[in-house]
This record gives C-alpha cells, structure tokens and sequence, in this order.
C-alpha cells in the first residue's frame, strides 16, 4: 500500500505585492466650463457639490486628479462615461 501522505510541492518564487487598486485619473483641458466639470463628478459620482468643487479645483490648479480608485474593469468603465461627456480621462495602476 502507498503512502496517502500529501507532498509538498515546490512552486516558484513570484512577486507577492498586494493587489493595488487602479485610479480613474481627469485631466485638464481648455474646452471645458469648471462648473461643468463639478457636474460631471456630481452626476457620474454622486459626490456632494463640495468634493465635486474640490476634484475640479485640483484638476483645474495641479492639471489633473483621482476622481475613482477600484478594479481594472470599473475604472475602464469610469472613463469611457467620463469620456461620453467630453472630459479626458484616463486609468492607471496605483503605485
């Protein structure tokens, strides 16, 4: 009779990081109205008009902010809304 014993098997050293999270990043442009901006994240979002303001003024002053942080496939769907109303956007992997 075997031995019914499990064995260990020896697997390969990988990179062991932690899942990081993906960021929906807005950009700055010349096109579009700041207030128009705050309603995009207020619709898009539902954020509060006071965060909404603020996302805009960093896009508006630094050139661009995270607007979402979440899976690959929810921010690839963040963007392409964002796109739908003329905002550039784009997605990222945290760092």
């Amino acid at each position: 009779m075997g031995s019914t014993a499990p064995t260990e098997v020896e697997r390969p050293s990988s990179d062991v990081r932690p899942d990081l999270p993906w960021l929906t990043i807005v950009w700055n442009d010349p096109v579009n109205l700041m207030s128009y901006v705050t309603y995009v994240f207020q619709t898009v979002f539902g954020y509060p008009r006071q965060k909404a303001e603020k996302l805009m003024m960093d896009v508006h002053h630094k050139g661009k902010a995270v607007v979402a942080s979440g899976t690959r496939e929810e921010m690839e769907r963040d963007v392409q809304i964002l796109h739908s109303y003329g905002l550039w956007a784009t997605v990222q992997q945290d760092r």
